[in-house]
C-alpha cells in the first residue's frame, strides 16, 4: 500500500510543475482542434461519397 502512496504523491507533485495554458491560449488551441476536427470530418465524408458514387457507377453498369 506504501507503494500506491507514494506513486500518487509523486504524481501530484509533477502535476505541480507542469506549466498549464491560460485561458486565451486554451480557447486558441480549442478552436484550431475543433476547425481541424470539422474540415478532416468535411474532406473524408466528400472522398466517402465520391468513391460510393464510382461504386454505384461502376456495379450499374
Amino acid at each position: 500500500m506504501g507503494k500506491l502512496k507514494q506513486f500518487f504523491h509523486n504524481v501530484m507533485s509533477e502535476m505541480r510543475k507542469t506549466s498549464w495554458p491560460k485561458g486565451k491560449e486554451l480557447t486558441k488551441y480549442t478552436v484550431v482542434v475543433v476547425s481541424t476536427v470539422i474540415f478532416f470530418a468535411l474532406f473524408f465524408m466528400l472522398v466517402d461519397l465520391g468513391i460510393s458514387s464510382l461504386v454505384r457507377w461502376y456495379f450499374a453498369l
